[in-house]
């Protein structure tokens, strides 16, 4: 069997290098082409069509101001599916760009799967149509789903959350912090996201309020794509922490952390560190959101409990006061920490069995067949 997988940003990378492992399981002689981060690559040992890197825009106004890059990676991942065309696409989240995939694909009889659905159900929920009419099956990881879905007349799939499979493969460092030279002083973990754009809206807060929590060091949690020196303009003043393909580690070892929205905040709940979810973005880009998302919550532990378990300090919430509030409180309010945690493992209670990976692959091969 021959595989094409898009993936657009870095945890879909994650969830699509687990996959691409798991349909070798099951098919040993399949081969791939992919479009994707370094987890991919190094996973289905092909070099990437297209790097996540030069992908992922966050936000509307963002997406518009890159419309060039968008409409030139289109035309070349849609030429090169057509060129090679394989027995099954495989599409993980990203869905601006995907969903533009799976009805080129559907209109030249190519099937598709789509792995981790579209959050259709924050916004725009007739999307759900279109995903109806050019998506052959749809493989769903947030319980949640199965019945949102079902709502719409549409059967899919629940797998499981494959972060459960991420973290399990995962084993603690011993050497961590000796290798990171980061002593014995208690750790705030920064994961202030994977793309430049956010990176640059959340991490000089985050580097600003250090100072007042001197008896912590404040480690940053790098992304693949980014460079020392680039998290270094940051704080040319100052000196901080940054670590690579670590940050499994980074956060077992952390006493609290400070997360950009995204699937960092779930990753950070299951490794049970108490946590504050940030986010800022271009200001019309969070106004419009605001006018077409319909959620109460941004985060995915929220959003999962259907209650505010951790903090989300949003656009004008985002200040040096009250991320340094919630950050001591997260540091030294036994209650409110003992609180979240247990909320965290009711959350682990939720996400189910881990083996996401293995159940998705099992499902695409015996669908082909």
């Amino acid at each position: 069997m021959n595989y094409y997988l898009i993936a657009g940003e870095a945890s879909g990378d994650l969830h699509g290098a687990n996959l691409i492992e798991s349909l070798i399981k099951e098919n040993p002689t399949a081969t791939f082409r992919i479009v994707g981060g370094d987890a991919m690559q190094h996973a289905a040992e092909e070099q990437a069509i297209l790097h996540t890197s030069e992908m992922s825009f966050m936000g509307f106004v963002e997406v518009l101001a890159n419309i060039t890059t968008v409409i030139k990676n289109l035309k070349l991942v849609k030429a090169d599916v057509l060129a090679n065309r394989p027995d099954a696409l495989i599409l993980i989240d990203f869905p601006g760009f995907n969903l533009k995939i799976a009805e080129f694909a559907k209109k030249n009889n190519i099937p598709v799967f789509y792995y981790i659905s579209p959050k259709v159900w924050a916004w725009n929920q007739k999307r759900v149509l279109k995903i109806k009419r050019v998506v052959n099956h749809l493989f769903c990881i947030l319980p949640f789903e199965v019945q949102f879905y079902k709502k719409w007349g549409m059967k899919v799939d629940y797998v499981g959350n494959p972060l459960l499979d991420a973290l399990a493969k995962n084993t603690l460092d011993p050497d961590f912090r000796s290798k990171n030279k980061l002593g014995g002083m208690p750790i705030v973990a920064l994961l202030p996201g994977s793309r430049k754009m956010e990176i640059n809206q959340l991490l000089p807060l985050m580097v600003e309020i250090s100072s007042q929590f001197p008896d912590h060091q404040f480690v940053i949690a790098g992304a693949p794509n980014f460079s020392k020196e680039y998290y270094q303009e940051f704080f040319s003043e100052q000196y901080f922490s940054i670590v690579f393909n670590a940050t499994y580690d980074l956060l077992r070892n952390a006493d609290a952390a400070i997360v950009a929205s995204g699937t960092a905040t779930l990753e950070t709940a299951i490794l049970r560190v108490p946590e504050v979810v940030v986010y800022k973005a271009n200001a019309l880009s969070v106004w419009i959101a605001r006018k077409v998302v319909k959620i109460k919550y941004i985060s995915l532990v929220n959003l999962i409990m259907d209650k505010l378990v951790v903090k989300e300090l949003i656009q004008e919430d985002y200040t040096k006061e009250i991320l340094s509030q919630e950050l001591n409180r997260l540091l030294n309010d036994e209650n409110y920490r003992e609180e979240m945690l247990q909320n965290f493992d009711e959350l682990l209670g939720k996400l189910g069995e881990i083996g996401a990976s293995d159940r998705t692959a099992k499902l695409i091969v015996s669908y082909l067949k």
